[in-house]
């Protein structure tokens, strides 16, 4: 019954201060208070605030509201974890294997060519791969653009 009274008195302070604005000249505000000023009183009549009341004074909603922020805190910490770590067990193991088979090496241009080809071989220029492989195209001209870049 206290909480009821309270919204109420609520309201009515809003609606007198929404018709002091209103005497001002400054209706659009003044519709917009009375609409805020309503409110506690259409919660008091649609039974929100008894609801609301007797949530708020019983401990066991309170332990309840706790166990959930507790599993929340939890959830959201082993997802952080999991991000860090880069997933389970599984998927670290998968991961790792993953970039074993694959393995290239970090200053390489091109993908290694095997165990048994020369360094040299590997790093070779790329005019001297277009001349060895015969193609017969002229590359003069992205030759003339990539030298006045500096590349």
């Amino acid at each position: 019954m206290l909480a009821e009274t309270i919204c109420s008195a609520a309201s009515a302070a809003g609606l007198g201060i929404a018709a002091v604005t209103a005497y001002r000249k400054r209706f659009l505000a003044a519709t917009r208070i009375a609409a805020y000023s309503l409110v506690p009183v259409g919660l008091v009549l649609t039974g929100v605030v008894e609801w609301v009341t007797d949530i708020a004074f019983k401990p066991s909603v309170w332990l309840g509201f706790g166990l959930l922020g507790v599993a929340w805190l939890l959830f959201i910490t082993t997802r952080a974890v999991e991000r860090r770590t880069g997933g389970t067990r599984k998927e670290r193991k998968a991961a790792a294997r993953a970039a074993r088979e694959g393995a290239v090496e970090p200053a390489a241009s091109a993908p290694s060519l095997g165990a048994g080809a020369p360094a040299a071989q590997q790093r070779e220029r790329p005019e001297k791969q277009a001349a060895a492989s015969g193609s017969g195209e002229d590359f003069s001209d992205i030759e003339a653009i990539l030298k006045k870049h500096g590349i």
